[in-house]
């Protein structure tokens, strides 16, 4: 079944009950990414578009990229209704990027990444929200050569992942030159472990420098959403 959302920008989202919705996720990293003036923009991995929306902006040219056909095709439609004109949507898979995309085409790249490995026992192979959520289709490894690939010299990325697999990330992004820049932990409350970790690299830069910012809690208190929550699902 299709659905239209509204997203925080005012623009419109086509989903489908057999593609992976937006999240909360997406929406936090769109709220953490800082793609410079009229930079050239890669969301990797795009799915429906849900991120590459959240962060649209008049002056950015945006290409998603997404391997999943009907995810793809959902993403073209949401295009045509919001009526962009600097959005491009490839349909390919980003471990053959260097068949897809120049190199050091892009500025700034935005990826929500799978969590978990399809050996952790979390998803099964038929399972389309799944295979989003998991990387049997393409391991944290093969998306930080694809990012190092897109981005030149002194280029950013922005994504979203786990905490208790920040170390594998980190990993995996120092192999290909990418060095985290700014660090942000999601948290549910004050007094809960993180559920969340928004992470911002840059190409090539120096390994100092490391700035790690307050936490972004989803719930004050009493409960109820924090204040900088609200801002980003209904912005002024």
């Amino acid at each position: 079944m299709q659905s239209t959302e509204q997203l925080p920008n005012g623009l419109e989202l086509l989903q489908r009950d057999d593609c992976f919705k937006l999240g909360q996720d997406s929406v936090l990293l769109s709220a953490f990414a800082r793609p410079r003036r009229f930079a050239k923009v890669l969301d990797l991995g795009a799915g429906t578009g849900a991120l590459a929306l959240l962060c649209w902006r008049a002056d950015l040219q945006i290409t998603g990229l997404e391997i999943q056909p009907e995810a793809a095709q959902l993403f073209r439609q949401s295009v045509e209704v919001n009526k962009l004109e600097n959005v491009t949507v490839l349909e390919g898979d980003l471990r053959k990027i260097r068949n897809l995309l120049p190199h050091g085409c892009m500025d700034y790249v935005l990826c929500n990444p799978p969590y978990f490995k399809r050996s952790a026992g979390k998803v099964s192979p038929l399972d389309a929200h799944a295979m989003a959520r998991a990387d049997g289709q393409a391991g944290i490894e093969d998306i930080a050569v694809a990012i190092s690939y897109v981005l030149g010299s002194g280029g950013k990325c922005a994504m979203v992942f786990r905490p208790e697999r920040l170390l594998s990330l980190f990993a995996a992004l120092q192999r290909v030159r990418l060095v985290p820049k700014r660090l942000r932990f999601v948290h549910q409350a004050a007094w809960k472990a993180p559920s969340a970790v928004l992470v911002e690299c840059r190409k090539g830069s120096s390994p100092e420098g490391l700035a790690v910012e307050p936490p972004l809690l989803i719930c004050g208190e009493d409960g109820s959403y924090s204040a900088e929550y609200q801002s980003i699902y209904h912005p002024d």
